[in-house]
């Protein structure tokens, strides 16, 4: 096995397991930051100008909510990524609420704060806060599709966690894809932590088994799993993920405390077709939303609490080490509607 430490290399390992001490847990995402919002508002630019400045030419004066102009709506939220379901959820929405008004005409403003309110009732259906092991190891499966960005969310969420104080150890489990454990060594380096890999080919479930055993030695309060992401293997790839979750459970009853999807937010409805494979053979317990950058359409992250039943966790803000936010309803919908 090949590990990197950040101890010298003539330092002796422990002679003995360590007895771990938990870890001072994540807050509750905090009421929006100045610079988290600002952030996002930079961010999610696109979706503003695609969302929030159509639909308010289209209630400015005030409108009576008919056919046409709800059918309009749709073409604006369906434009924003937000995708079908999602769209005829929250359309619906907001003709039941607008019965109130009879047959007088919807003032805008009205309309506009109602869209924010349905839009927030789907970011807040369930906490997005982290889930943390009540006896360290917290163990955490993260899975997604190649190129989404896993390992560098994998690097900035382990980095994260050492700022909070956490020993965290990373398992290089995918093993197919060419020169994985040396990008994720490079993220372990940068992070401060250490992390623990084999040689290309390895079976994956068996570097997962040797990595948990590494993490009781090291006392480590995180564990932070990569896998493969090869769905033109499908097959194989869902019956990799079982195995290795089933290794998870036998070492560790009640593990993984977590299975993040990460998901690219640029691709939009595409990348939900490839989230639902995931989601549907493995049990995900959140999102980190990926490359929520100037192209990408960030109303993909209200489909993906509506289409998949997922709260999002996490979001990535930009590309330092540290732009890795918890997600925070209010700050997100707030940079989309440009409201305080």
């Amino acid at each position: 096995m090949l590990f990197w430490k950040k101890k010298k290399d003539d330092e002796p390992e422990a002679a003995s397991q360590p007895e771990v001490e938990a870890a001072r847990p994540l807050e509750e995402p905090a009421p929006p930051r100045k610079g988290l919002l600002a952030k996002l508002r930079e961010r999610l630019a696109q979706t503003h100008a695609s969302l929030w400045d159509r639909a308010a030419a289209l209630f400015r004066g005030g409108l009576k909510l008919d056919d046409e102009s709800l059918e309009q709506l749709e073409e604006i939220l369906l434009a924003a990524d937000v995708g079908m379901m999602t769209t005829q959820h929250l359309v619906a929405g907001l003709r039941e609420r607008a019965r109130r008004f009879r047959d007088k005409d919807v003032p805008a403003d009205w309309a506009m704060n109602t869209l924010k309110e349905l839009i927030l009732d789907e970011l807040q259906h369930e906490t997005s806060a982290p889930a943390l092991a009540e006896n360290p190891p917290t163990i955490v499966l993260v899975v997604g599709v190649n190129g989404v960005g896993k390992t560098t969310a994998i690097g900035k969420l382990a980095a994260r966690y050492v700022r909070e104080g956490m020993t965290v150890l990373l398992i290089a489990g995918d093993t197919f894809r060419a020169a994985a454990a040396e990008q994720l060594a490079i993220w372990a380096e940068r992070a401060g932590c250490e992390i623990h890999s084999a040689q290309e080919g390895a079976d994956p479930a068996s570097v997962v088994y040797d990595g948990l055993a590494h993490a009781r030695r090291l006392g480590a309060h995180m564990v932070i799993i990569d896998t493969a992401g090869r769905l033109h293997t499908k097959t194989h790839l869902m019956a990799e993920l079982s195995k290795i979750r089933r290794v998870i459970e036998r070492d560790s009853p009640g593990a993984p405390h977590e299975t993040l999807l990460v998901q690219d937010a640029s691709t939009g409805q595409t990348g939900l077709v490839q989230a639902r494979v995931f989601t549907e053979a493995t049990q995900v317990t959140g999102v980190v939303l990926t490359k929520l950058d100037g192209t990408a359409k960030g109303g993909v992250t209200i489909a993906i609490r509506r289409e998949l039943g997922l709260p999002v966790k996490w979001m990535g803000v930009g590309e330092k080490l540290d732009d890795l936010e918890l997600f925070d309803p209010e700050a997100f919908a707030a940079a989309i509607f440009n409201s305080p």
